[in-house]
């Protein structure tokens, strides 16, 4: 049978499993085994299926991955979530959107101690979402303000999509880190801006909060210690030649537990919670990443990825209309795939064009995660939405992403700010020396 043929079945195939709820990790992981025995034999594609999950699951460079994930639970279950969403509704929530402006403000904070962006969304659905709707906020824009605030956990270092896009490309982590910090912080003030346009048109969707003293904002920026201490340590300790980045992780979810044990926060309950919850999730990522190198395999078999490669550095139309065609079709499969599933199966395929282009690698993979966060709230398959609708059933689904769509539009200039100027995002790793 034609390779060319058998590829587009396989797509066909892998989209048509996901379209019946099959999980992504698995629809990959069929495909991929089934189209490889197609084109060889089938106990050539059981010995793939046999030897491809053991590399995977013990590469110690994804080792990263359930590291970050469990200090993200521990700093959840310690309650620092609680902790930077109380500081920034003491010091903001007076403002019209003031809520809105803490959950965005919190969703930041927490991120550089997470790197989870549906972890973020999760864990301020449970934290922000109950002040806002009692302070006579909208629910559909409450809820759509968390999921926009939740795609900065991808953003911010440390990010498990960063890592993943690293260790696929062979790229600097602590680059890639850096890089994100800026095009994080062009994201917060996006969606305060937003946030106070919103407040200014529909006053009564988003009413001012209480206004607390001097005293009591101080005092919550005491409680704020371990967060940035945390932050300090992981990223002060990559950048100061201390540790790698693997490292890093393992002595962030470490140093987490042993500051949550200090404070009274976790104790055996809570640490059994967060090891089961940080289990939960990085079993879901692994079984991503083997069904992907598993559908990888595949599509490499029939040499769809390189031909993919020749016909993007081919088009008649530079450079930079390739990016902006790259650009346009995460925005489609964001609709309906998962991020880590996009980055797995398409990374192979843009980021060598877009070096025979002459693009940075470092600032690609920042325009790809800002790509794929625009898929993390977008209809109809928006990961944090349906998180976030999974926790409050009694939002729609329409609703909530009818409240993010103000923080798509804020998403689409900041994507097209950074791809202009590229030094937003390469400016910090390059004072860094990375």
């Amino acid at each position: 049978m034609d390779r060319d043929l058998v590829a587009l079945f396989g797509f066909i195939g892998m989209f048509a499993l996901m379209a019946l709820r099959v999980p992504i990790g698995i629809a990959m992981g069929i495909v991929g085994v089934a189209g490889f025995a197609t084109l060889t034999s089938t106990s050539t594609a059981l010995n793939l299926l046999s030897n491809v999950p053991l590399s995977v699951l013990t590469d110690y460079n994804l080792s990263v991955i359930p590291m970050f994930v469990l200090m993200g639970a521990f700093a959840s279950h310690a309650g620092m979530s609680r902790e930077l969403f109380d500081a920034g509704m003491a010091w903001l929530g007076h403002r019209r959107g003031g809520l809105g402006l803490a959950a965005v403000a919190a969703c930041a904070g927490f991120s550089a101690i997470n790197g989870s962006s549906v972890a973020t969304a999760a864990t301020m659905t449970q934290v922000a979402l109950p002040e806002m709707r009692r302070a006579g906020y909208a629910p559909g824009l409450s809820a759509g303000v968390i999921a926009a605030g939740g795609t900065i956990g991808i953003m911010i270092p440390p990010s498990v999509i960063f890592v993943l896009y690293g260790i696929m490309t062979e790229t600097d982590l602590s680059a890639l880190f850096a890089a994100g910090v800026v095009p994080g912080l062009l994201a917060v003030l996006g969606y305060f801006l937003v946030i106070q346009l919103i407040g200014w048109r529909r006053p009564d969707s988003m009413p001012r909060g209480e206004l607390h003293g001097w005293a009591e904002r101080f005092a919550t920026l005491r409680q704020l210690w371990a967060v940035i201490l945390l932050f300090m340590f992981v990223l002060g300790g990559i950048y100061g030649g201390f540790f790698t980045v693997q490292e890093a992780a393992g002595m962030g979810a470490t140093g987490t537990l042993l500051i949550g044990v200090f404070r009274g926060r976790l104790r055996a309950p809570q640490i059994r919670a967060a090891l089961v919850d940080a289990l939960r999730v990085s079993s879901a990522i692994m079984l991503i990443v083997v069904g992907a190198y598993l559908f990888g395999y595949f599509l490499t078999i029939t040499q769809f990825t390189q031909k993919a490669v020749d016909l993007l550095v081919n088009l008649p139309i530079g450079a930079y209309g390739v990016l902006a065609l790259i650009m346009v079709g995460y925005l489609i499969l964001g609709a309906v795939m998962d991020e880590l599933a996009m980055i797995l199966l398409t990374v192979p395929i843009v980021f060598p064009a877009m070096m025979q282009l002459g693009f940075d690698p470092i600032w690609f993979g920042v325009i790809i995660v800002m790509a794929v966060t625009f898929g993390m709230i977008c209809p109809p398959v928006g990961m944090n939405v349906f998180v976030i609708n999974s926790i409050a059933r009694d939002v729609p689904l329409g609703r909530i992403y009818a409240g993010t769509m103000p923080f798509i539009a804020i998403d689409v200039v900041r994507l097209v700010l950074l791809c202009a100027f590229p030094a937003l995002s390469l400016w910090l790793p390059t004072a860094l020396g990375r």
